[in-house]
């Protein structure tokens, strides 16, 4: 594209020429000529033009926006970086700095180059995305992941200086990756009925062991690159900390697979993972975030979203009937006034005789009785849930509150135990394989994108 602009401008300079060389004897007008001229109603003298004119005002800022990267002949500008990085800062929680900011800009960018040429190589293989299918995923996105109306997400993408194009345009890119992997990878990925099965066994062997759901950010590098993509996957584990989005970062950043769906790796043992992934997820508690933890090939920043025995029944999975029985102290009364009666509470709560006595005995010591009968364990505080986990059916916990919020107990009411997990099946866990294996083919062809692509940098 940049030879085409600089043909055009050589046409234009030849033209320029040649007019210069038409109109010579003007182009030489002596001043007594360009007097002469003050009397031709179209001539500059009549526009009255004061020889020093102050400029009133501020002085309008160009609208032109140069290329910033040109990529096979695709020209990426500034302002696709603006509106890609706009999307990554709406998800966090914190004002950045000026120069986390650029370090972000700079990490959106690669993020568009690969993006650029994946949607190129989809173009050269004939896989080309329509504007139809991406409309209908940006739909799909704009309900259920924002839970707006496309005309809605519009709206909202402009509010925060971004827009449904560059939306549209990331859509496009993941679109046309997915497609690309179909089609000249995944049909050249083969699992034996003999790597399952072993597979199926180990996980047998395993029952009872830890298994892990993780969110996973990875960033490629080379070994010139590596020293600032390590800082540029520094950067970002600081903004995830201070309350940033780890699905909206993934989506954005990851270089893997899982990019897609928010960096989800499912439910995953340690010996499925690298080993440097293994060793830190094997520390990690649920909701940690983790890294950048070197890899062969990148860094990756782990998120634990979840832990759960293999094979075994998820207990968090328990659901339980609750009745919450509760008091509150008037304002104004005394520490030694409510602690008496906290303690006169948590007496008389104890006499009460099972659930179906709940309400009366409440009413009969002036508390309140709340029922909740769809409670799952793991969405309870997780102070309470080993609590309530050992607690027989119409056992009561002990007091807990403040005088501020009150003092109350739960009474165990019913259970449901979750079933015992079977494991994936033999369909799954080849799934499984094969997504891993393409997602290492994946990354070594998006290496060769980059080696082979011709691209500028202003």
């Amino acid at each position: 594209m940049s030879e085409t602009i600089f043909r055009a401008v050589g046409r234009a300079g030849l033209m320029l020429g040649a007019a210069a060389m038409t109109a010579g004897p003007l182009a030489a007008q002596t001043p007594a000529a360009n007097a002469a001229n003050a009397d031709d109603p179209g001539a500059n003298a009549n526009l009255d033009l004061p020889a020093n004119p102050d400029i009133i005002g501020a002085e309008p800022v160009s609208q032109f926006r140069g290329a910033t990267a040109i990529v096979n002949g695709t020209i990426i500008t500034g302002t696709d970086i603006d509106q890609r990085l706009a999307l990554v800062l709406a998800a966090n929680q914190n004002e950045l700095s000026a120069e986390d900011q650029q370090r972000l800009r700079a990490q959106v960018l690669r993020n568009l180059i690969d993006e650029t040429l994946q949607i190129q190589e989809a173009r050269a293989s004939e896989l080309e995305v329509s504007n139809s299918e991406v409309e209908a995923t940006y739909n799909r996105v704009a309900q259920q992941n924002f839970g707006m109306t496309p005309s809605d997400l519009d709206a909202y993408l402009y509010k925060v200086n971004s827009s449904p194009m560059s939306m549209k345009q990331q859509i496009r890119g993941e679109l046309s990756w997915q497609r690309i992997l179909r089609r000249n990878i995944a049909p050249f990925i083969n699992v034996s009925e003999e790597e399952v099965n072993e597979r199926l066994e180990r996980l047998k062997a395993d029952r009872g062991t830890e298994e892990y759901r993780l969110g996973e950010i990875f960033l490629s590098a080379t070994s010139e690159t590596k020293p600032e993509v390590q800082r540029q996957a520094q950067q970002i584990m600081e903004q995830l900390r201070e309350g940033g989005s780890f699905v909206a970062y993934a989506r954005q950043f990851s270089q893997a697979s899982t990019a897609a769906v928010g960096g989800d790796l499912g439910w995953v043992r340690l010996a499925q993972l690298p080993p440097e992934l293994a060793e830190a997820a094997s520390q990690m508690q649920a909701g940690q975030l983790v890294g950048p933890v070197e890899l062969r090939g990148g860094y990756s920043l782990l998120y634990l979203i979840d832990t759960r025995k293999v094979l075994m029944a998820d207990k968090g999975e328990t659901v339980l009937s609750l009745k919450q029985i509760s008091i509150s102290f008037p304002e104004g009364m005394s520490a030694d006034a409510a602690s008496q009666r906290a303690n006169e509470f948590a007496q008389a709560v104890q006499q009460i005789d099972g659930c179906g006595a709940a309400e009366s005995g409440a009413a009969a010591i002036g508390a309140q009785v709340v029922s909740n009968d769809n409670l799952r364990v793991k969405d309870l505080p997780p102070q309470l849930q080993e609590t309530l986990l050992a607690l027989p059916q119409g056992g009561i916990t002990q007091p807990f509150g403040s005088a501020a919020e009150g003092v109350r107990v739960l009474m165990v009411c019913g259970r449901t135990d979750p079933a015992m997990a079977g494991g994936p099946t033999f369909d799954e866990l080849m799934a499984q394989i094969e997504d891993e294996r393409i997602n290492k083919r994946a990354q070594i062809y998006l290496r060769d994108l980059r080696r082979d692509a011709v691209i500028d940098y202003n």
